[in-house]
């Protein structure tokens, strides 16, 4: 069997498949199971966070992990606050 990476074409047909599936699959979806979905990606972000933190701190202590995790959201928290960081492209630029 060859390998579909070998051919662009078809790695691109696969991709567009799966995007495809992927919009169709949550247009399906109900409210409460898009909801579902988010807090799920939340947490899952959140546990991302938390081993990244351990892991810069060099400790197995999830104690220290999630303070690490709370100073980083802190940080943003000033970040935003002081207009450093925006989610839309300030009018005009």
């Amino acid at each position: 069997m060859p390998n579909i990476h070998d051919d662009p074409a078809a790695l691109k047909a696969l991709q567009d498949d799966l995007y495809r599936e992927k919009i169709l699959r949550a247009r399906r979806m109900t409210t409460q199971e898009r909801l579902t979905e988010v807090f799920e990606l939340s947490n899952h972000q959140f546990g991302m966070m938390l081993a990244g933190a351990m892991h810069r701190l060099g400790t197995r202590d999830e104690a220290a992990g999630w303070q690490e995790v709370s100073r980083w959201m802190e940080r943003l928290d000033r970040v935003r606050d002081a207009g450093l960081y925006v989610t839309e492209k300030p009018a005009g630029k």
